[in-house]
């Protein structure tokens, strides 16, 4: 009998522009999602943030664009673990020359992606598989990105614009296929 190869689910969404956005530069959505593989086969647990956010707290994370230290771009006012992952909201400081471009691009929806950037401080890996579970991270910066390593990982809604029926058909599949 021939071997079957694994199903593999594929969730593929048109995105719709974050745009008619307000002046002040917030947005929102997740930067990690709990339990999903990224594309180098590392997959955040939850509880993997929370000692990090206890001592650090949103304030200290800090916000750039394209995890480059020469390029931040505003800050975070809140970033929480919630059932689903790593839920932020930031606000990009429109003063700054580059955020200014980024809100741009965010409503026009050419970039609403999000990836972190951490020190691993536990994981185990496991075989056969290869994906390395993270246990424990300190998290020390989130960044807006073109691609993100975890592809779900995204900004969902801009303040001030139109219902985010992108974020929120993600959201929907988010639960239909975990």
């Amino acid at each position: 009998m021939k071997a079957r190869t694994p199903f593999t689910r594929e969730v593929k969404l048109l995105a719709e522009p974050l745009s008619t956005v307000e002046a002040d530069g917030v947005f929102e959505g997740y930067a990690s999602l709990f339990g999903i593989a990224d594309l180098g086969k590392d997959v955040v647990m939850p509880g993997a943030f929370a000692d990090s956010l206890a001592k650090r707290g949103a304030a200290a994370v800090r916000l750039l664009w394209q995890h480059d230290p020469s390029e931040p771009i505003g800050r975070w006012l809140a970033i929480e673990e919630d059932r689903r992952g790593l839920f932020v909201r930031g606000r990009l400081n429109l003063a700054v020359e580059r955020a200014r471009e980024i809100h741009a691009l965010m409503r026009d929806g050419a970039v609403d992606g999000l990836s972190i950037g951490f020190r691993v401080e536990r994981a185990r890996a496991e075989r056969p598989t290869g994906l390395r579970r993270l246990e424990k991270l300190d998290l020390w910066e989130i960044s807006v990105v073109t691609f993100p390593m975890l592809p779900g990982a995204r900004v969902a809604s801009v303040k001030g614009g139109r219902p985010d029926l992108a974020g929120a058909i993600r959201r929907a599949a988010a639960r239909l296929f975990p």
